[in-house]
């Protein structure tokens, strides 16, 4: 073992929250329950155009929301935050509600961001597949759902490489403008 991975290894021991998922990826990233400074540090990100429809905003409720219990922020190289996940209520969209897209108790509602300036560099289904891999670990789950904007073919695309399937198309409110997500699914069998 050289130096730094004994740090690391010592480092890592001392982390009873931090989970880690193993595997032949580019990145190794853990999973920490989400704490105020993390929830600072994700609220203030900021996305380009297109993709600011993501940005959290609102300091009080933005972090109060990333502090619910249902996230965790992600660690990638250097203990850097890498992104969050969520699960649960925080992953759903009010109006897939009105569509029963929640009816099914078996499939875990995942959500999935990637900080700014790691988007478009080719991480993003090494991130899902470590993501969705520790959320079915921690929850004892193998189906999993999740909403995205129509929009955004390029996440489509990436969560579409993972396995998930494009389901139906759903409006939800966001900022007071109706929005048409399209809702996916990954189960075991893919």
């Amino acid at each position: 073992m050289n130096g730094q991975t004994e740090i690391d290894a010592v480092f890592l021991d001392a982390l009873p929250d931090a989970n880690f998922i193993e595997g032949e990826f580019s990145t190794m990233y853990r999973y920490v329950p989400m704490t105020e400074e993390a929830a600072r540090i994700v609220n203030a990100w900021t996305y380009p155009q297109p993709y600011d429809f993501y940005n959290i905003g609102g300091e009080d409720e933005g972090i109060a929301e990333l502090l619910n219990g249902e996230y965790y922020s992600v660690r990638g190289e250097n203990d850097q935050i890498a992104g969050f996940i969520c699960s649960g209520h925080s992953a759903r969209i009010p109006g897939a509600y009105e569509a029963g897209i929640y009816n099914d108790p078996d499939c875990l509602d995942v959500g999935l961001g990637l900080r700014p300036d790691l988007t478009g560099k080719g991480l993003g289904s090494d991130y899902v597949k470590q993501a969705i891999e520790f959320l079915g670990k921690e929850l004892g789950k193998s189906k999993f759902r999740l909403a995205v904007a129509a929009f955004n073919e390029r996440a489509i695309r990436t969560y579409e490489k993972v396995g998930f399937r494009r389901g139906e198309q759903v409006h939800s409110p966001v900022s007071g403008v109706q929005v048409p997500f399209v809702v996916m699914r990954l189960t075991e069998s893919g």
